[in-house]
């Protein structure tokens, strides 16, 4: 192991984290106010990033797409909210896991119905195509160190959001009690409207960043989704904290862990025994992580009520 690949593998488990943390936020957030369940929450990641892609590729602006991207996540959150999800907060959990698991086979149809089977490709824009040096003479490129401050950026903002503002005010009251807020006068269904239609955009900007970085395909959100939800439960279910703080954690156990892993076994082992072993290994270590927290903090790092 030389310092530049630590280096560099180090950014990426960062930018792993970040981009986990814009689906996590936008997760716990919905399930920290509302109690709300929703397995479709990737959807949204892949409706960000199909319409980035296309709308991009249309335009021949990567930032005309991002902009839509972002949009039509959140116009697609607001909508599903409206129509279905509001009619399942007094639902039992099974219920609503039935509920939003139908939207994850309702949006994988559509979105292959409108944009095809192939996958589409989106390209970096020119200004953030290039590399920058990392100690040791290995370069990074620059769009990734943009993810990583998106992440950072947004984690401000929602801070800001949450603990300074009336709008986020009303989101911890609604979190704390719903029915006095609502005997206050607000209006609660406006409010929660709002906030999904928030964790929409959030995710709707992870899918938007990541596809510059991978194919956009039908069913892209959902090997993230099952990240996002070792996060908010690592994190503390309803923490914005708890969220920043676990994304960061499984960013870096998940990356070092795949690449360090089947060097350190190969030190004993045959290559390819090592490199079989280290990988199985390296795939169950965000979940040996998360066994472990909850054994010492059964609510996650930061629960929101503690």
């Amino acid at each position: 192991m030389t310092l530049p690949l630590l280096f560099e593998q180090l950014l990426n488990g960062l930018q792993l984290g970040t981009m986990l943390f814009l689906m996590a936020s936008g997760l716990t957030l919905v399930f920290g106010v509302m109690g709300l369940i929703n397995l479709a929450h990737g959807s949204f990641y892949m409706v960000g990033a199909f319409v980035t892609a296309w709308t991009a590729g249309t335009t021949g602006s990567f930032w005309v797409g991002l902009g839509a991207g972002i949009l039509a996540a959140a116009a697609v959150g607001a909508v599903v909210e409206l129509l279905v999800i509001r009619r399942l907060y007094h639902r039992q959990h099974l219920d609503q896991v039935l509920a939003t698991f139908a939207l994850i086979l309702i949006f994988s149809e559509g979105t292959r119905w409108l944009f095809g089977s192939s996958p589409l490709w989106l390209n970096v824009p020119e200004a953030l195509s290039g590399a920058v040096a990392l100690p040791g003479g290995s370069r990074y490129p620059v769009f990734r160190l943009v993810i990583i401050a998106v992440g950072v950026l947004v984690a401000v903002a929602l801070f800001l959001l949450i603990s300074r503002t009336r709008l986020g005010m009303r989101i911890r009251a609604g979190e704390s009690d719903r029915e006095m807020i609502g005997a206050l006068g607000i209006d609660i269904a406006k409010l929660y409207t709002l906030v999904f239609a928030l964790g929409a955009a959030l995710a709707g900007l992870a899918g938007s960043m990541i596809g510059a970085l991978q194919s956009v395909q039908v069913g892209m959100g959902e090997p993230v989704l099952i990240l996002a939800f070792v996060v908010i439960v690592i994190g503390g279910i309803g923490s914005i904290k708890g969220a920043l703080i676990g994304s960061i954690l499984v960013g870096l156990v998940d990356t070092l862990g795949r690449v360090f892993l089947p060097s350190l076994f190969k030190l004993f082992m045959a290559p390819a025994d090592a490199s079989g072993v280290g990988a199985a290994l390296a795939s169950m270590l965000i979940y040996v992580l998360m066994a472990i927290i909850l054994a010492f903090k059964p609510k996650g790092l930061f629960a929101a009520n503690d």
